[in-house]
């Protein structure tokens, strides 16, 4: 049985979702990812990381999400077939994890982004993240179009890492409600029996 070392909120929730979708064996462990005792495990720090019994614990939310969509191909939890449609997917994910997740970091960690330490500074580098958020979420907005998903017209492993990341919106000037296509992908995952069952368990002390 592999374990999935998570801390609530980041994208290690996404895995999880992912875990269940595809009916893995698996247990789950909130950590704090500064502690001494989970920096053993991954030295960076950061959530997620599943121990499967390799050599050493994967790491990187894509990259483990994209492995359980390939250890468990018949979820389809990953690309359709054809050159065309592998390529849509492997942009897909690179834009969720390069261009919306990174938007997102000047405002929960504005001291990377600023020599000064004084609140003003930190507010302004939380402020810098507001434009680059629209943008990635209204580029989210045209990749679900008329549907209920981010890739094709089926549940896939960019569900839930969209999903996990469109949820911090929350604290934004605009919200994931103010995208009209992410409300209605948002809304339908809301309605996932295992997305309402892992977003509450992963809240959980």
């Amino acid at each position: 049985m592999e374990t999935l070392y998570y801390a609530p909120g980041t994208c290690a929730v996404a895995c999880w979702i992912a875990l269940e979708w595809a009916g893995a064996d698996y247990r789950v462990e909130r950590v704090d990812p500064h502690a001494e005792s989970y920096l053993r495990i991954n030295p960076l720090g950061m959530v997620p990381a599943l121990d499967f019994g390799g050599s050493r614990p994967m790491t990187q939310a894509d990259a483990i999400l994209e492995d359980i969509a390939d250890r468990h191909p018949t979820a389809r939890l990953g690309p359709d077939e054809g050159r065309e449609a592998v390529f849509l997917f492997r942009e897909t994910m690179c834009f969720l994890s390069a261009d919306l997740h990174p938007a997102f970091w000047p405002f929960f960690s504005p001291q990377r982004y600023t020599t000064l330490s004084d609140e003003p500074a930190l507010d302004a580098a939380r402020q810098a993240s507001h434009e680059r958020v629209d943008r990635a979420m209204s580029h989210l907005d045209k990749l679900i179009g008329a549907g209920r998903h981010v890739y094709g017209d089926r549940r896939s492993i960019a569900d839930a890492l969209a999903f996990v990341m469109a949820r911090w919106t929350v604290r934004f000037p605009k919200t994931w409600r103010d995208y009209p296509n992410v409300a209605r992908f948002m809304t339908a995952m809301q309605a996932d029996p295992v997305v309402v069952r892992v977003i509450e368990e992963s809240t959980r002390k």
